[in-house]
Order: structure tokens, then sequence, then C-alpha cells
């Protein structure tokens, strides 16, 4: 079961071509698609909204042609606008009340709509006042309550979490997983933000110049790896001491790294030490090498691969100068591909997903 298809779906102006062939199938769940600005992610939503016509190709959303059904679609379908587009000098109850009704709800079914759809996105005790005076994150809101209130069978989110701080967005962030767990609704949420996707989404589309790069699972892109991730505070003995850790476990002969801060922000960068997990006993031996250097632990955890990881792994694959080519006696190295899904192939041989 799909709630969207695309087959060689194109885009082109005069400049620019926004969508290239892009073929991709969209499950019911969450699911992001990412991509850098201009990437294609406005575009697309446009087209499949039935507001802007492909140059080629076909797309079906809810079953619908995009081409033939764009008034079907809207009625099964909520958008959530990247940019501010909402009256300042109407409350959100008069203006979700009114989108509503532009829906097709009857009047007394608009209000009761409105009511819960507000309550639902945190914003029922400021529902009558007007937007204008509407923080960022509460105008964020309003645009959400909109796409909601006729209870869609899928909503569009482009860029939701623009201009929040980070409280803000990990609130939106779990709106927005809500909307599937608690009422069904299918997403498809725009971002660039990697992490924000890999804690919301269950499954992530790239697109690149409007070009497929990967479609594939969260899960897939995110794998729990044999190393630990180990965080630790300083003291007054050692007043650096991830650096002294890091010396101790070398000394006992363990493979360590140091990383940045982690998709959650916590770590402060170079804080964090990447420690081979050979078995068990490494547990073990970072716990008691941690207490015996007198230092607080803040966390030790399993390392997962990072969507933003992947993405720098195949960046660097590409960007890698070519070798020379060499005799018979071994082969050539392959640059990438450029095939959607196809792996890149770096100069020892070896392989990395493509994104």
């Amino acid at each position: 079961m799909t709630v969207i298809v695309t087959e060689s779906l194109s885009k082109r102006f005069p400049r620019v071509t926004a969508l290239d062939r892009l073929s991709v199938d969209i499950a019911p769940g969450v699911t992001g698609l990412v991509g850098a600005n201009g990437a294609g992610k406005s575009t697309l939503i446009k087209i499949l909204l039935g507001l802007a016509p492909a140059t080629e190709g076909t797309a079906r959303v809810l079953g619908l042609d995009v081409a033939k059904d764009g008034s079907a679609i809207r009625e099964r379908v909520g958008y959530m606008p990247e940019h501010d587009c909402l009256p300042p000098d109407v409350s959100a109850t008069e203006f979700v009340v009114h989108m509503a009704r532009m829906s097709g709800l009857p009047p007394t079914a608009a209000r009761e709509r409105t009511a819960d759809t507000l309550r639902h996105v945190g914003l029922y005790e400021e529902r009558y006042r007007p937007i204008g005076g509407y923080s960022t994150g509460m105008k964020q809101r309003v645009k959400l309550a909109q796409a909601l209130v006729h209870d869609p069978q899928l909503v569009f989110l482009d860029e939701p979490t623009n201009g929040l701080d980070p409280a803000g967005r990990d609130e939106m962030l779990g709106l927005i997983r809500r909307v599937h767990t608690d009422f069904g609704i299918s997403v498809l949420v725009t971002s660039h933000l990697l992490g924000e996707l890999e804690r919301t989404c269950d499954h992530v589309v790239v697109i690149d110049g409007g070009k497929l790069l990967r479609s594939s699972s969260t899960d897939e892109f995110t794998q729990v790896t044999t190393s630990l991730a180990v965080e630790v505070t300083d003291t007054d003995a050692h007043p650096d001491g991830t650096g002294a850790l890091r010396r101790a476990l070398a000394g006992a002969g363990v493979a360590v790294t140091t990383g940045g801060a982690g998709s959650d922000g916590l770590a402060t960068p170079g804080h964090l030490l990447f420690i081979d997990a050979a078995g068990e006993e490494t547990y073990d031996l970072v716990r008691d090498t941690v207490a015996g250097l007198g230092l607080g632990l803040v966390r030790m955890e399993q390392r997962r691969h990072r969507i933003a990881e992947v993405f720098r792994d195949a960046d660097e694959a590409a960007t890698a100068p070519a070798a020379p080519a060499t005799s018979a006696a071994g082969p050539a190295p392959l640059a990438p591909t450029g095939a959607p899904g196809a792996p890149y192939v770096t100069q020892d041989g070896g392989a990395h997903d493509a994104v």
C-alpha cells in the first residue's frame, strides 16, 4: 500500500530543472523528504497537491492522479506551508474555523474541530488572541492546526521547524509524531536538518538537484554498531577528563577516537569518545577506568551511525581525487555511478551506500 507514487516525474523551468525523472513510492507513516535548499522539495509538494503541473511523468496521491484530481486531493490532504502566511489581525480560532469551512465542513463541525485541533497543538488557552502577537513557535502551531482541522488522510509539512529554537523544535517534532501515532494520519515532512528526520520519521527520501538519491527506512540509515559513545566530566585533578580517559584506555590497549557533539547536541564538540567494544568486558573496563580517575560518567551507550554521517561519507567518496589508472595488475578505482541507490566505490575498494 502506498500513499504517494511518482514515475519519471520532472519539472523544468527555463534555467533550472527542479525535478529530474523522480520515481519513488511512499508508504503510510511518517516520511522525511530531505535535501538542501533548492533540491526540489517544495516543487514536489506543489505538484503533489495539484497546484503546479509537471513537465513530464506522472504522480498519484492516495490513488488520485495529480494532473486530473487536484481538487479531490486537496480535500483529503492537509498542507503546512514553509513561509509565514498568517493574517496578523485575526485570532487562531477565526483563522482555523475559516480554513475548516474552506475544506467543506459545516459551521458547527468547523468550530468543534477547530477547538479540538487547537487543543491538540497546544494553543487552546491562546486561541482568541490575534495571531500577530504570537511567537514564531505559536504561529507554526497555527499552521499545523489548519492543516489538520479537516481530518485529512495525509499531511504535507514543509519545513515545520523553521525559525524555532531547540525547545520549540523538540515540541514540534513531538506533535508531528503524534499526528500519525494518535490519529493515524500519514505525514510527509521536509527538512534539511538530518537529526530531526532521524528522530521523527519511519522512512527517509533523499533528493538532490531534483534527482532521487536514496529512499529507505530510517533503520537502514542508522544501524547500531559495536562501538560505545562515552562522555565524562572534568575534575580538578583532571581538567581535561576526556583526554585523561582516552590516554588511560589507550594504555590498556583499547582503540579510542574522539568525536564531536551528538545529534542531540548534549555533548560539547570533542567531548565524546568512541570506543571499540570487543565484548561485555569493555563496558567493565571503561567503568572501572572512569572510577579510577575520579571522573563523572555522563553517559555510556551503544553508538549509532547517524544519517548525517551517511551523507558525509558519501560526499567524501564522491569528492575524493581520482587515482591514476592502474595497469592490468590492478583495476582502476571506480567513480560514483550517480545512479539512484548505487554504491560509491572508493579507491581502497570499499563500498559505501549512496545517498
